[in-house]
């Protein structure tokens, strides 16, 4: 249970930065192509848009996240529950292409999350600590895209460097490799298959599948999986809006320091399962508000030296599991509402 884990947060952690986020602006454009169905660029394109760019191109969000409680462990030895009274957190992100050829895409992302945590740590001793911190996370890549066959299939060829920090240092480069092929695209199934190759020294697993596979019911009802990211059933309502059931990975993570009375510093990493309802609603044609609500498993957090991996903590926590809100705006000129609302 444990290794699974492990795979389930490096899973979430490098599709958070696979470079298929810069596909966003492109969507509209594609789905305006007059090319026959075997256009690259109209069917397998707009398809690995839709499911990996999940990071439009400005977007902004608010987390708060009910008191809970934790276990937690400190090298070998198990220390007393502890709570965490609140857990604030602030998202914008930004994506989009700078050069635009038939055949590949230059684009760029960046980030920043801030995440304001208190807690009453129990230490061995059995005293209370109150840990009120505020952290700043940053992150930005360029990613290279290529549009291609491969026996005969549409598949996207991506490579991405990276880099990661916070308010204090610039930490961490890394690259990313991806493979992705469009197996079946038609107005009611879509289904691609792929891998990712890692370079990051904190990784544990350097190969990763994906898979993703959309199916539309007789009903309106939309299957909408992409493994390992999110399992989810939708529907449109109303005229502008879409309701989804089901189930999403995000991250926490950020860097640590003045930790110990020395100049080594840390990471902290977690993995949240969020399950619940997410409701999106299109407003003045091109802003999406975005509720997002349920109930938020953490499988792991570990807090690991920076020139060791996320599988050698020297501490480690086990939350409960708790409710949590999340409310966004985002900027979206190509967003699947208003390409909804031009076939009414």
């Amino acid at each position: 249970m444990d290794n699974l884990k492990k795979t389930s947060f490096l899973l979430f952690n490098l599709l958070a930065l696979c470079s298929a986020k810069c596909f966003s602006q492109q969507k509209d454009s594609l789905y305006r192509a007059t090319s026959d169905s075997l256009n690259i660029r109209k069917k397998a394109v707009a398809y690995v848009a839709d499911k990996f760019a999940f990071t439009r191109p400005l977007n902004i969000e608010f987390i708060q996240t009910a008191p809970y409680k934790f276990t937690s462990e400190k090298g070998p030895n198990a220390i007393p529950e502890s709570k965490v009274n609140h857990i604030r957190q602030a998202d914008i992100s930004a994506n989009f292409n700078f050069i635009k050829r038939k055949t590949w895409l230059l684009g760029a992302t960046a980030g920043y999350r801030y995440t304001s945590l208190n807690t009453d740590l129990s230490l061995p001793t059995s005293a209370i600590k109150t840990v009120d911190e505020d952290y700043h996370y940053l992150f930005s890549a360029f990613t290279l895209t290529y549009f291609s066959k491969l026996f005969n299939k549409r598949t996207i060829y991506t490579s991405s460097i990276s880099g990661d920090g916070s308010d204090r240092h610039f930490e961490r480069v890394k690259g990313l490799l991806t493979a992705t092929m469009v197996l079946k695209a038609n107005q009611r199934t879509r289904l691609m298959v792929g891998m990712l190759v890692n370079i990051d020294p904190s990784a544990q697993t350097p190969f990763i599948p994906t898979f993703s596979y959309e199916h539309k019911f007789n009903n309106g009802l939309i299957a909408d999986i992409v493994l390992p990211r999110n399992i989810y059933l939708r529907k449109y309502v109303f005229n502008n809006g879409r309701l989804s059931l089901g189930t999403e990975l995000d991250r926490t993570s950020f860097y640590v320091y003045d930790l110990d009375g020395t100049s080594q510093r840390y990471e902290y990493r977690q993995l949240d399962i969020n399950s619940g309802l997410v409701y999106e609603h299109l407003l003045a044609k091109y802003f999406v508000l975005t509720a997002k609500t349920g109930m938020k498993l953490t499988t792991s957090g570990r807090l690991f030296r920076k020139e060791d991996s996320f599988g050698d903590p020297v501490f480690q926590t086990s939350p409960d599991p708790t409710f949590y809100v999340n409310l966004g705006v985002s900027f979206n000129p190509f967003s699947f509402l208003v390409r909804k609302n031009k076939t009414h």
